[in-house]
């Protein structure tokens, strides 16, 4: 299904004068054919304006208001017969019926268009309408799913959630080509960020392959989130062309391992980074120690036979790497 656009329909305020025209004409006509039976008892001209009444007011329903960034599709008797783009105030066929098989479809902090009616108040509780509009959207919108619960590559449970800027770029595709195109976007976004999810690791992995050329690499969700994101938005894209929708964006709004997991791999990042923090000391200590015995030697400070040497890299690395300050002690004796 290829949209067709509706030009040169731009005509509402000049169709609305002459359907008013009209109407009053059939009024006048009405009441002069009262009067006519009532004084020759001839119901001609009444039947005339009855008839006029009734047709008259039909070309009403062909008016259209647009607002911008918003589409109309049209149809008449079930025929596509095409869709009107562009802020104006219309006239069409009154016969022809606007098709949105989405316009009770609210998406999650989407900026789709509904309006609520506050009809009364009835044991505490405020009862709404939704007014349902047939107009479609052209604008960016913004759907954000909802997180879910997806193994990594390494199966890990994590929680991942993604937001996804959208618009529509065919309307006649959006409503024609599938059911609900608001709940085919979203079913294809979870769909897509499950596929991608489970190729990276949560943090950077020995031995694993993300970009599929056989060569392990150094992606992962937490370190490489912007390529991630890129992949999931192309994987959408993909799948919901066909529906005259465009992925514009695609951003990770959430990660985290799942709450099964997380205090153990937060045990495993703290231990890492404790073994990185130690390893780190120590090599500036033995740096430090070597440092001190190269200055005693040159300057000739004190002769050091190799026992005291021990003795003093003991010391000295025992003060450098501890987790408290050195408490002095004073020798005031030989160690012989």
């Amino acid at each position: 299904m290829e949209e067709k656009t509706l030009k040169g329909k731009k005509n509402g305020m000049l169709m609305l004068l002459l359907t008013t025209l009209g109407v009053l004409l059939s009024v006048g006509v009405f009441v002069c054919g009262i009067i006519l039976v009532e004084s020759t008892g001839n119901p001609v001209l009444l039947i005339i304006g009855s008839v006029l009444l009734f047709v008259c007011w039909i070309p009403y329903c062909g008016l259209k208001i647009l607002n911008p960034q918003e589409a109309l599709v049209l149809t008449l008797f079930g025929k596509y017969v095409g869709t009107l783009k562009g802020n104006g105030f219309y006239w069409v066929n009154p016969f022809c019926s606007a098709v949105n098989p989405a316009a009770k479809t609210k998406l999650n902090q989407s900026g789709d268009v509904s309006t609520h009616v506050t009809l009364g108040v009835k044991s505490g509780e405020a009862l709404s309408m939704e007014l349902a509009s047939k107009k479609l959207s052209l604008k960016l919108m913004t759907l954000n799913n909802n997180r879910q619960k997806i193994n990594d590559c390494l199966g890990n449970p994590i929680e991942i959630g993604i937001a996804v800027t959208w618009r529509i770029t065919d309307t006649a595709k959006a409503v024609f080509n599938v059911d609900n195109y608001k709940e085919y976007l979203s079913l294809q976004c979870d769909s897509a960020l499950r596929n991608v999810v489970r190729i990276y690791p949560y943090d950077v992995a020995p031995n694993v392959d993300t970009t599929g050329d056989g060569i392990a690499d150094e992606g992962s969700l937490r370190g490489s989130s912007e390529v991630v994101a890129e992949r999931i938005r192309k994987e959408i894209q993909s799948r919901v062309e066909i529906a005259g929708i465009e992925a514009v964006e695609a951003r990770i709004t959430y990660l985290a391992y799942a709450p099964e997991i997380a205090a153990v791999m937060l045990q495993r990042q703290q231990a890492s980074a404790i073994i990185d923090a130690r390893k780190m000391i120590v090599d500036g200590a033995v740096g430090m120690v070597e440092m001190a015995l190269e200055r005693l030697n040159e300057n000739q400070i004190v002769q050091l036979d190799e026992e005291r040497k021990a003795a003093m890299v003991s010391n000295l690395l025992v003060v450098l790497c501890g987790n408290h300050d050195a408490q002095p002690v004073v020798n005031s004796g030989s160690l012989y």
